[in-house]
């Protein structure tokens, strides 16, 4: 896809690789402490006072959901404030503002002070949209797909490794103390940004900086980028459908068996492996074939695992393919972000990397919720195959956005 010359400026006087892997430690460790506390989250909420068994598991789903409903109306000012102040400040004031509402989130007294808590953390996150940005404005075109695909497995690993070390540390000193580990964990982030990430940033007086209108007008291609937000969401959509019912269709699947935990745990953790192993290759390929090429495959890829997934028969069948559908997701995300960079400039690629968030945020609410619906009225094997039809849609809304136009750039030069 030819978007010209001019859309990406790559900053000279800084070195990105250093950048790249400072930050991808970075995303790994405010990955590891967000999902220290998941295993153990419905817990501290009935420590709290929560112990009816409806009102439980309402708290619950409200408790996790309110983060990302609130980061997905935060990102779009938080996305201005970068293009203005510089993506490093962004970076910097997420991890420390995570750090201090971990620490007051662990002196929580009551189940409306921890939803309250939560949304805070989800107006004041922001860590790995604004790394994005900052890789993405600096690495230089040829090597976008590689360094983005990279830099996603530094929170999904970071994300793999925390339940675990949550729960045992949960099991050892205690539920609120993960929290205070926690804070201290995003504060050596933020820590690190500070004398590690170099930035050449001139702030941009706030009356030159353009509004959501001017942001959009300035785009060469505003509906394809539109397009790449719903694509963002739909992934998110597919990944989390899955996640409300994947323990109770394992038993279904797995019938009487005394690992129960430990088989759901497994299943649940291969799509992350899978995306390890996936995303810096498959971005790598996406450097010298196009990132739009790998997004569609990779679509239909998405479709033809999650079709089986209704058909297995027993849990380790589940397993299988649900390891190919993290390898797809691993070459996603990455893909759509190489095609916003081609496809805006840095002076507005901070908004833009924000409202993708958002719109990944509002998926990370709607799947889960797709999915309950679903099982409740047609059972946990329908979950997929309605998910499998949101994917075939997308699929083709991207080939005609994305393939077609490429094609008749291709025959116009």
């Amino acid at each position: 896809m030819s978007t010209g010359p001019e859309t990406i400026v790559v900053s000279s006087s800084v070195n990105w690789r250093r950048n790249l892997y400072v930050v991808w430690f970075g995303c790994f460790l405010t990955g590891a402490a967000f999902s220290l506390v998941m295993p153990f989250l419905p817990l501290y909420v009935e420590q709290l006072g929560i112990t009816d068994h409806q009102a439980l598991n309402l708290w619950s789903g409200l408790v996790f959901s309110i983060t990302f409903l609130f980061s997905a109306l935060a990102s779009p000012f938080w996305g201005g404030l970068a293009d203005r102040r510089g993506r490093k400040l962004m970076l910097l004031r997420s991890a420390l503002g995570m750090a201090i509402v971990m620490v007051l989130i662990g002196m929580a007294q009551n189940v409306w002070q921890l939803l309250f808590l939560r949304a805070l953390l989800g107006l004041l996150g922001g860590f790995v949209p604004n790394a994005n940005a900052l890789i993405a404005t600096q690495v230089p075109r040829g090597r976008s797909g590689w360094a983005l695909g990279t830099l996603s497995t530094g929170a999904v690993s970071g994300a793999l490794l925390g339940p675990v070390i949550g729960g045992l540390l949960a099991d050892h000193y205690g539920l609120r103390m993960v929290f205070f580990i926690t804070a201290s964990v995003l504060f050596l982030c933020f820590v690190l940004t500070l004398y590690a990430v170099k930035e050449d940033f001139t702030p941009v007086p706030k009356k030159d900086v353009m509004n959501a209108r001017q942001v959009f007008a300035s785009l060469q291609k505003p509906r394809l980028v539109l397009g790449l937000f719903v694509t963002t969401l739909i992934i998110q959509v597919a990944t989390g459908s899955i996640a409300p019912i994947l323990t109770l269709y394992v038993r279904e699947l797995s019938g009487a068996t005394n690992n129960l935990a430990f088989i759901s745990g497994f299943i649940a953790s291969v799509p992350g492996v899978a995306a390890l192993i996936s995303a810096p290759r498959l971005g790598r390929l996406g450097d010298r074939i196009g990132p739009e090429r790998i997004l569609i495959a990779m679509l239909i890829f998405s479709i033809l695992v999650l079709l089986p997934m209704s058909l297995v028969q027993n849990p380790w069948q589940l397993a299988v393919l649900r390891f190919l559908l993290g390898a797809a997701d691993g070459a996603l995300l990455p893909a759509v972000q190489a095609l916003l960079l081609y496809n805006s400039s840095n002076q507005v690629a901070g908004r833009i990397f924000s409202y993708n968030q958002a719109f990944r945020d509002i998926g990370n609410v709607s799947g889960p919720l797709l999915g309950s619906v679903v099982a409740a009225g047609w059972g946990f094997r329908a979950v997929f195959l309605a998910t499998a039809i949101v994917v075939s849609c997308n699929a083709v809304y991207s080939y005609w956005f994305l393939a077609r136009r490429r094609v008749k750039a291709t025959k116009a030069d």
